[in-house]
C-alpha cells in the first residue's frame, strides 16, 4: 500500500557509459538511394547520434521531468511508477492518461500544463506502464492489457479517487478502454486517439460494404489498404516483440544506437509527415528506455497479448475517439459501434500517433470537450 515519492537522478557514470558507446558505434553499410524503404536512413540515424553526443542535454530534461511530482508503488508484485499533477480547481476530475510503445510519460510535457487549468480542469495520473521505463522490467509473465487495467484502478484506488475518466493512445488506448469496461461505476469516461479492433483487420465482403453508406464504404476500403500495407512492409517489429522480444531486447540493451533507430523509426513512419516532433522529446523518450534497460521488458506486452490476452470484449462506457487521420491505421464507425458505447466521435485532418506532440492543442480541446459533455458525476 505505500506510496513513496520518485525523483530521477542518473548517476554521471551511465552518462559517461553512454557517451563512450557512441564514440565506438559499428555503423552497417547501406544500399544507396533507398530511403527509409529499407529502414533508418543511415545519414539521418549519424546526424541524431552526433546531436545526442555532443548536444543534448540530458540533466535539462531530467530537470524538466522532475517538475512533476512522481511516485512509485508496487501492485500486483510490480513496481508501477506515475505522476500525480493536482490542478488548482478543486472540482476537477481526475483523469489518468496512458501512454504506448515506443512512448513513456515524456509524451504528455505538452498537454499536461493546459489540462491542469481551463474549464473543465483535470488533476492528473500519468503512469507509466508495467515493464516501459521507470515501471522496468516486470519480474514475470503475465502482464497483458487486462492485468495492467486491473492494477492501474487499483492504483487510482490508492489515490483516493472514486470517479474518473481516462484517456489513452496505442497500449494506453487498450488499457484505458479495459479499465473502462471493468470498471463502469468508476470511470465516467473513456477517451481515445486509437479504437481498438475498429480498423479493418480483415478484408470487408461484399455484403458488408453493401451495407454501408458511400462514405462509410470509402473510408472501409481505406482502412483495409492502410492495413494491408501495414501487414506487407510496416509490422515487423510487432512481430518480432510478440514472438522472440528477448532475443531483440540483447541488441537494444547492449547498443544505444540500435534502441535510438528502433524507436526513431516508429516515431517517423507513424507521425503526420507534416508534423515536427523535436528531437529532444525523441532523444528524452529513448533515455529512459537506454537508462532503464527496458527494450525487452516493453516489448513484453506483444507477446503476452498475442500468447494469453483476452478477447476484446464490448463496452458500455461512454466513450470518445479522437480520429487523427494520420495515425497508422483507419478507425470505422460502423465496426466501433459493435463493441463500444460511442458518443463522440471527431476526425481531424492533421496529426498522427503521437496526437500529444504532434496536435498537442487539438488533443486538449477535444478531451476538454468530450468530458464537459457527460453527465454531472
Amino acid at each position: 500500500m505505500t506510496i513513496e515519492p520518485f525523483r530521477l537522478a542518473v548517476p554521471e557514470q551511465q552518462l559517461d557509459d553512454l557517451r563512450r558507446r557512441l564514440d565506438l558505434v559499428r555503423w552497417p553499410d547501406e544500399l544507396p538511394g533507398v530511403g527509409w524503404e529499407y529502414g533508418v536512413p543511415r545519414d539521418r540515424l549519424r546526424e541524431l547520434v552526433a546531436y545526442w553526443r555532443d548536444e543534448y542535454d540530458w540533466r535539462e530534461a531530467e530537470a524538466r521531468l522532475n517538475e512533476w511530482p512522481q511516485f512509485v508503488t508496487e501492485i500486483d508484485g510490480t513496481r508501477i511508477h506515475f505522476a500525480h499533477l493536482i490542478s488548482p480547481d478543486p472540482d476537477a476530475l481526475p483523469l489518468m492518461i496512458t501512454h504506448g510503445w515506443p512512448g513513456s510519460i515524456v509524451e504528455f510535457t505538452e498537454i499536461a500544463g493546459p489540462l491542469l487549468h481551463g474549464d473543465p480542469a483535470f488533476h492528473l495520473i500519468l503512469p507509466t506502464i508495467p515493464g516501459f521505463t521507470l515501471s522496468g522490467p516486470t519480474p514475470e509473465p503475465g502482464w497483458e492489457v487486462n492485468r495492467v487495467a486491473r492494477a492501474f484502478a487499483v492504483l487510482l484506488e490508492r489515490l483516493g479517487y472514486g470517479r474518473y475518466g481516462v484517456q489513452g493512445g496505442d497500449w494506453g488506448a487498450a488499457i484505458s478502454r479495459e479499465l473502462g469496461r471493468i470498471h463502469p461505476d468508476r470511470v465516467v469516461g473513456v477517451h481515445l486517439n486509437l479504437l481498438p479492433g475498429a480498423g479493418a483487420t480483415t478484408e470487408p465482403t461484399a455484403g458488408e460494404l453493401a451495407a454501408l453508406d458511400p462514405a462509410e464504404r470509402d473510408r472501409t476500403l481505406a482502412s483495409w489498404e492502410r492495413m494491408r500495407a501495414w501487414i506487407r512492409g510496416k509490422r515487423g517489429y510487432a512481430d518480432l516483440q510478440m514472438t522472440r522480444p528477448q532475443t531483440l531486447a540483447y541488441a537494444l540493451t547492449d547498443s544505444p544506437v540500435g534502441q535510438l533507430a528502433w524507436i526513431a523509426e516508429k516515431f517517423h513512419e507513424w507521425s503526420d509527415p507534416a508534423s515536427v516532433i523535436g528531437t529532444d522529446h525523441l532523444l528524452t523518450n529513448v533515455m529512459l528506455y537506454w537508462l532503464t534497460g527496458t527494450a525487452g521488458s516493453s516489448g513484453r506486452i506483444y507477446y503476452e497479448r498475442a500468447h494469453h490476452g483476452r478477447p476484446m470484449e464490448p463496452s458500455g462506457t461512454p466513450t470518445a475517439l479522437a480520429d487523427f487521420a494520420h495515425d497508422n491505421f483507419v478507425p470505422l464507425r460502423h465496426r466501433a459501434d459493435r463493441t463500444d458505447n460511442i458518443v463522440r466521435w471527431t476526425t481531424y485532418p492533421d496529426g498522427g500517433h503521437f496526437a500529444a506532440l504532434e496536435q498537442p492543442d487539438v488533443l486538449v480541446a477535444d478531451i476538454r470537450a468530450f468530458f464537459a459533455g457527460l453527465p454531472p458525476r
